[in-house]
């Protein structure tokens, strides 16, 4: 994707030079390095706002947002929720005499499909919105990646290139671009993990507070505003697809399945990691150290065998 003085890409290591290792960049699950939240909510209180929050209008919940919370950015993926995010973003800020856009940040994996990111190209000159795009560390093409990683890591090992392609990138957007919080374009209507998630919630592994505007919309709502705004959207949703990831891992829905059931399809996967907790992934790293030194000692012990023979 084309980078220009609207758009800044990112793709610093948190731990240069480390790359050739597969742990790269996981946090050890006795060593704690989460900060404290940049916004301080108790949970009265969270439970108090969301309550208020909850039979909102999104424009009113964004509007909110925009006042309540400092160092506000929208992540996406560029799908139909996120693109309304965008569209009453932008019309908040027409009615404002002192507008104040909200950033976005976008996560390259490397393996997105052409229409994505031609769609990228046309949210941003239409909305002329900053596009923060954060690929996976060290590299910049799919080639750069195959050579570091193998080719189709994301079937040899679906949690690292989870970590490599979308959790790592995502941690280092809020590290350097400040983040204390973010708007996600999840909703409860895509089922699976989202279908109970609050219109404000704090995650405190990684010290934002994550804010759902549309938390409370269906599908059929968020199709309705995007024709009747006339918000450009993914050539792929005229193609069947309701939901759109990385083409390696998408495909289109069939009549009668849930929104999302295109992705990961016939796997035990809902989420792509960044909305997974981060101990999910130090626990996967404890447990890849433990084979690898499992494996170190077998090595050792065949060779003592050998030279005793």
């Amino acid at each position: 994707m084309a980078d220009d003085s609207r758009t800044e890409t990112s793709s610093q290591l948190s731990s240069p030079g480390d790359h050739g290792s597969v742990d790269s960049g996981f946090v050890s699950p006795s060593t704690s390095t989460v900060s404290l939240p940049r916004i301080s909510l108790t949970q009265p209180h969270l439970k108090h706002l969301n309550k208020q929050l909850e039979s909102l209008h999104p424009m009113d919940i964004l509007r909110f947002c925009k006042i309540f919370f400092p160092n506000l950015y929208q992540s996406t993926a560029f799908g139909l929720t996120g693109l309304v995010t965008v569209d009453m973003l932008s019309k908040l800020d027409a009615e404002s005499t002192n507008p104040q856009p909200i950033d976005l940040i976008f996560l390259d994996t490397l393996y997105h499909f052409n229409e994505t990111y031609e769609l990228v190209e046309r949210v941003r000159e239409r909305y002329n919105v900053k596009v923060h795009v954060f690929k996976p560390a060290d590299v910049a093409t799919v080639e750069e990646f195959e050579k570091l990683y193998g080719e189709k890591l994301y079937e040899m090992s679906s949690e690292l290139y989870d970590w490599v392609a979308k959790v790592e990138p995502l941690q280092r957007a809020y590290a350097e671009l400040k983040v204390a919080a973010v708007l996600t374009g999840r909703r409860r209507s895509q089922g699976g993990q989202r279908g109970d998630i609050a219109v404000i919630e704090l995650d405190d592994e990684r010290g934002v507070i994550k804010i759902n505007p549309l938390a409370n919309w269906t599908f059929a709502q968020v199709k309705g505003y995007i024709d009747e705004h006339k918000v450009p959207y993914n050539a792929l949703l005229d193609r069947g697809y309701k939901s759109v990831g990385d083409w390696h891992s998408t495909v289109p829905v069939g009549e009668g399945e849930d929104e999302r059931a295109g992705r990961w399809k016939g796997q035990d996967k809902t989420e792509c990691g960044i909305h997974n907790k981060q101990s999910r992934y130090a626990k996967w790293l404890q447990q890849q150290a433990a084979l690898k030194q499992q494996a170190q000692v077998q090595q050792v012990q065949q060779v003592q065998e050998v030279q005793a023979a």
